[in-house]
């Protein structure tokens, strides 16, 4: 008989050679049994993997904010400037009378500052909101909410206030970072000694927060402590004031965004389906060995 070499080529190699690369062996349905308590196992099993697969899944789709703490100066292009935003009221202080000064360790003193700034009448013209927005040199150095700048000085000016916001940089409004950007908004004083000058001595800490993009905005959070007390010029007159006197500190705060990357999310739901079904199934052979050993003792009891 002629050697067909189409029969041979469709044939293929001799059977079971690929067979022997098979880590999955299969076992014959007529060989299994089923059981009521492996489907409770499977059942229970498959409804683990799905809740642990959702969690992933959340954390995986979630954006992740860390922080971290270094010493530099974050903003080096800021020109070694601080942008700065007051909102204060003076409810019992006419607004030509209040006036913002500045001044630093590198020779700056400024008085009455008014630009980007503005006065709001309260109170049918008795009472004054400062608004303003001004730079500060990142050096220690105040500035100050006071009648210094008037033409002239009233004799009991009342500096009883409410500080609506005071910030530095930019704002940041963000949901999972929580810090101290606006530490004086809301502050009342207006129980205090009307002739009171107050101190707000203020820590200031360069923080940056670093989007998904690897975008950078760049904002300071600040600590305060504050004094009240009654100061007097050389001539024994009271000219209270209210100061804020700053000073920065060398640690930055840095914010970054992060997700969890997709090889680590699929490695994860990897190790769930195979650990669940590895220890679920040495439970339900556990059980099923002690329930066939169980039946052998009745077994041998009735006999």
């Amino acid at each position: 008989m002629p050697f067909d070499f189409r029969r041979a080529l469709f044939r293929g190699p001799h059977p079971g050679w690929a067979d022997r690369f098979d880590i999955y062996r299969k076992v014959p349905k007529d060989l299994t049994q089923p059981t009521y308590t492996g489907a409770i196992i499977s059942v229970c099993c498959c409804l683990f993997i799905l809740f642990l697969f959702l969690s992933e899944l959340t954390g995986f789709i979630t954006t992740e904010v860390v922080n971290e703490l270094y010493v530099d100066d974050p903003d080096k292009d800021s020109g070694g400037k601080i942008d700065v935003s007051l909102n204060i009221s003076l409810p019992n202080l006419h607004c030509e009378l209040v006036g913002l000064d500045i001044q630093d360790e590198m020779g700056r003193h400024e008085v009455g500052h008014i630009d980007n700034s503005m006065k709001v009448p309260l109170n049918n013209g008795a009472g004054c909101r400062f608004e303003g927005q001004f730079s500060i040199n990142k050096v220690p150095g105040n500035f100050h909410v006071s009648t210094h700048s008037a033409t002239a000085q009233p004799q009991n000016p009342d500096m009883t206030h409410v500080i609506h916001k005071l910030s530095f940089g930019d704002t940041l409004q963000v949901q999972n970072v929580h810090g101290a950007f606006n530490a004086l908004g809301g502050a009342d004083r207006l129980t205090s000694n009307p002739l009171a000058s107050h101190d707000y001595i203020l820590k200031i800490v360069p923080t940056v927060y670093e989007d998904k993009s690897g975008k950078q905005r760049y904002s300071y959070q600040y600590t305060v402590a504050n004094k009240e007390y009654v100061a007097y010029s050389h001539t024994g007159r009271i000219i209270p004031a209210i100061w804020f006197r700053y000073d920065l500190s060398p640690i930055t705060v840095k914010y970054t965004e992060r997700r969890q990357p997709l090889y680590r999310f699929i490695t994860t739901i990897c190790a769930i389906i195979g650990g669940t079904f590895t220890v679920a199934g040495i439970l339900d052979s556990c059980i099923f060995t002690a329930s066939e050993a169980w039946k052998k003792i009745q077994l041998g009891k009735m006999h």
